[in-house]
């Protein structure tokens, strides 16, 4: 049972403060996300656009090869930057946003 009712407000008003913290977190986390990931599609669109106006005025089959595959693997090597780019967001998302409640558990327990 719960000591007293002092105790359970300020459990609640605890936990309010750290539900707020924690939206905080997440709406900045999800903020910087969006605009990685505007950046990263902005950056892929003109690289295709160049590599497409490259391979128009390739003056042979081999020279088109050549656009393609410079184009393709410059496309992975930029992907595969981009993954973990974003891997990383998302764990510091996921770190910012649970730390308000770190303290929470055991503050939980103590107000049974």
């Amino acid at each position: 049972m719960v000591k007293n009712i002092d105790e359970l407000q300020q459990f609640g008003k605890s936990n309010m403060d750290a539900t707020v913290k924690s939206f905080g977190s997440l709406s900045n986390g999800l903020q910087a996300i969006a605009a990685e990931m505007a950046d990263y599609s902005k950056r892929v669109f003109e690289q295709g656009t160049a590599a497409t106006e490259k391979l128009i005025g390739a003056k042979s089959l081999e020279k088109a090869f050549e656009v393609q595959s410079d184009y393709v693997k410059t496309a992975y090597e930029g992907f595969v930057a981009e993954a973990t780019k974003l891997g990383e967001l998302y764990t510091d998302l996921a770190k910012e946003a649970y730390k308000p409640f770190e303290g929470q558990w055991s503050k939980a327990a103590s107000v049974k």
